[in-house]
């Protein structure tokens, strides 16, 4: 029998495969090596008059707001009343009836048309929890003063009360800042002359958020979960005194046969605003 063949050495055996965590040692060592030289920089800026503009923090939620937008309802309602026939075993009998006849309250057809543009999700739970994200609009003017909503004029000649900031329901996946400027445009729009330039101002630094829960004052007995979001802002071609808008198209973004069912929904006609003292005016949603 020949003798078995000479060993090759180490430098041409074939190598094993590198595992993961090897890589992942290789990795970070060259991010320590490099990191450490005293001429990196992650973030290079080569036009350092560049304008900068602030992002809004992540709102942390609390444990009960998480667990109701955990248990959200996502299956659609067809019409207005397919969601009627789904809330009324959910919620008490005399609250559910008021809805559109008490002055100041919206009707079914108010809450289909929110949910149909994805203002509004529903847990589905007895009795259901509405969740809204709203932003709020603390409009600053001369004098330290802020303007509030006083009232509005309902489509149904009803007047409600409001005594709160600029406020309005986001859309799905819009931002802060695009909110902002949304509503200022629907709420506002109205009296300004030239809506579409750069007239709205947001305040950096002025972002706060909080969430709200209790019972909507639009829809009785139907428990609400407002996620807030305010900021200050400075918006240009407004009146030094009281004034009043009428409101924009709230629903542009919908079909035909949504629109044909806005007919039916309580809208809002006119915005009544005044401006007032710094520390006056309550924060809240509908």
């Amino acid at each position: 029998m020949s003798p078995p063949p000479p060993t090759p050495p180490s430098s041409l055996t074939k190598p094993h495969p590198t595992s993961l965590s090897d890589l992942i040692f290789s990795a970070f060592s060259l991010f320590v090596f490099y990191s450490s030289s005293p001429n990196f920089n992650p973030n290079p800026n080569p036009n350092p008059n560049r304008r900068r503009f602030f992002k809004f923090p992540i709102m942390p939620l609390t444990t009960t707001a998480v667990n109701k937008l955990s248990t959200t309802n996502r299956h659609h309602f067809a019409t207005p009343q397919s969601l009627s026939d789904w809330l009324r075993p959910r919620l008490p009998s005399d609250s559910f009836a008021a809805w559109g006849t008490k002055p100041g309250t919206k009707n079914v057809h108010n809450l289909w048309l929110e949910l149909a543009d994805g203002e509004t999700s529903l847990a589905d739970s007895t009795p259901p929890v509405r969740t809204v994200e709203v932003v709020v609009v603390r409009v600053r003017g001369s004098g330290n003063r802020y303007l509030i909503e006083s009232h509005q004029e309902l489509s149904n000649g009803d007047l409600r009360n409001r005594s709160r900031p600029l406020s309005e329901k986001m859309k799905p996946g819009e931002t802060v800042e695009q909110a902002v400027v949304r509503a200022v445009k629907e709420e506002l729009g109205s009296i300004i002359k030239n809506v579409e330039s750069d007239i709205v101002r947001i305040v950096a630094d002025s972002y706060t958020n909080k969430v709200e829960e209790r019972v909507s004052v639009s829809y009785p007995g139907l428990p609400a979960c407002y996620i807030l979001h305010t900021v200050d802002a400075y918006v240009d071609g407004l009146p030094e005194g009281e004034f009043w808008t009428e409101e924009g198209d709230e629903y542009e973004g919908l079909g035909e046969k949504e629109h044909e069912r806005c007919e039916l929904a309580v809208s809002c006609k006119k915005h009544y605003w005044k401006w007032v003292d710094s520390g006056l005016g309550s924060v809240s949603s509908s």
